[in-house]
């Protein structure tokens, strides 16, 4: 219990009562003194009754409309106060545990007054910061005049901010939107699914419960019906968050746009129990790596990860990727090299293998500084036997981009693009059309090239309305050239 000021002065008062009448000799005075502190020690077991009373009675809840907002979105958060017992005389006070990251122009606080058995109040709250925030209990101030009493009471709720989306998403090839990116798949073999496919005789050791008794009834002989088996398919991640990625306006980078298409073929995959992995890389190389998983949490993960990647501050000339496994590659091959050195006779043999493993050193080395291509090595080094990898990249690194697919589909695993392509984020891009339009028949070209790759699908990711204008002028030019 803390004393307010009038206990203070009370106290203060009983306490010159008594000095006054011990140097005085007026028993009138310490008599008085004495009744005075009785009275403070009788409040002070009254208030703690009462106290008691009021926490047993008394109920607060703490709302938000919505769990999850986009950043600067605003949103009505509720405080009720009820009690049961309203003759109580006790003054209460709750505020809100609103988060420090959340901005509002008037506080989430109310009263119940003595006689008033509840009360509500709505104030809109506005989120300017992505993450998960959490509230606070209310807190709750009883007090009665002479003491106040403070404690916690109440829900603690969660409100998730994601980062605002960028509008009018395009994905698709030379300007042709893709109906859908992660499409129902299945095994491609036979097994004991839903889907049937061919019709065999029965073999011992088949279960009873596949003959098809239909099939055996009209040729006098026991058949047996195979399905097609569905199956998960393991999805890999590989999003490139360089800082050549941070081209665009605020909120409609090109990572923002693939961001949200890797969170929709994330979401997708949840929806369909494939598991999912993730692989991010920056500029300096390797920055996150998460195995594909099939669990609630898992999935959370991948989708918080994505979420808190932001774009390099600078776009290094010389990257590194700290990436074991092109390091080791590399190693190998300068200690190959280093043994034909050091070999005393030069065999016609030596001599032919020389210079291949010198060339293969300055390839390695190369591709070494390569971020993406090293985040596809450590799937190879991880051992993420991924049937689909999806790379989430731009156009500013053809080479690079080219060996990342070649060895992602080395692996026996089938690749899907998502390519930015430069000339629709640069915010005076468009102020040139024939450029921008030259500029992304170029984009095309690397697309296409990559899009014809064995099991490889290349697709476009792009603001829509930048990309219509600029296929819709440069179409328009070019024809009227003709």
């Amino acid at each position: 219990m803390i004393p307010t000021r009038r206990l203070w002065a009370v106290i203060a008062l009983v306490g010159l009562l008594a000095v006054l009448g011990t140097v005085l000799a007026a028993p009138l005075l310490v008599a008085g003194a004495g009744l005075i502190g009785a009275w403070v020690v009788t409040q002070q077991y009254r208030f703690w009754r009462r106290l008691e009373a009021t926490v047993d009675t008394l109920e607060i809840d703490q709302s938000v409309a919505r769990a999850g907002v986009h950043t600067d979105e605003t949103t009505p958060v509720t405080l009720t106060a009820a009690r049961d017992d309203a003759s109580l005389a006790l003054e209460i006070e709750i505020e809100g545990g609103v988060p420090t990251a959340a901005t509002l122009e008037e506080p989430v606080a109310l009263s119940l007054e003595p006689g008033t058995d509840r009360a509500e109040l709505t104030r809109s709250v506005s989120w300017p910061i992505a993450g998960d925030h959490r509230f606070d209990e209310p807190t709750v101030t009883a007090e009665n005049g002479l003491l106040r009493e403070e404690f916690s009471l109440g829900p603690a709720p969660t409100v998730t901010v994601d980062p605002r989306s960028p509008r009018s998403i395009h994905v698709g090839k030379a300007g042709d939107r893709t109906a859908a990116v992660y499409g129902e798949h299945d095994a491609g073999r036979l097994g004991t699914g839903l889907e049937p496919t061919e019709l065999r005789e029965y073999v011992p050791g088949d279960r009873a419960d596949r003959i098809d008794w239909n099939a055996t009834a009209r040729l006098d002989t026991p058949y047996v019906r195979e399905r097609e088996s569905e199956t998960d398919r393991q999805t890999l991640l590989l999003v490139d968050h360089r800082a050549t990625l941070a081209a665009g306006h605020d909120g409609e980078t090109k990572l923002d746009y693939l961001r949200e298409v890797a969170l929709a073929i994330t979401a997708t995959a949840r929806r369909l129990g494939d598991p999912v992995g993730l692989l991010t890389v920056d500029d300096d190389g390797l920055t996150s790596v998460l195995e594909p998983a099939t669990t609630p949490t898992a999935y959370d993960r991948v989708r918080r990860r994505l979420f808190d990647l932001e774009p390099s501050a600078t776009d290094h000339d010389t990257p590194t990727s700290g990436v074991r496994g092109t390091r080791r590659i590399a190693a190998d091959a300068r200690d190959r090299l280093t043994a034909l050195d050091a070999a005393d006779d030069d065999t016609a043999f030596e001599a032919t293998l020389q210079p291949f493993y010198a060339t293969r050193e300055g390839y390695r080395k190369r591709i070494e500084s390569d971020p993406l291509y090293g985040g596809a090595t450590v799937a190879t080094d991880h051992g993420f036997n991924t049937a689909w990898t999806v790379i989430c990249t731009d156009d500013s690194r053809p080479g690079e981009l080219r060996e990342t697919v070649k060895l992602a589909q080395s692996n026996g695993s089938t690749v899907l693009v998502l390519l930015a392509p430069t000339v629709l984020y640069e915010c005076d891009g468009l102020a040139d059309v024939d450029g921008a339009y030259e500029r992304y028949l170029e984009f095309e070209r690397l697309r296409h090239e990559l899009d014809t790759m064995d099991r490889v699908t290349a697709l476009e990711v792009g603001p829509r309305d930048r990309l219509s204008t600029l296929l819709t002028a440069g179409r328009t030019r070019q024809g009227g050239r003709a």
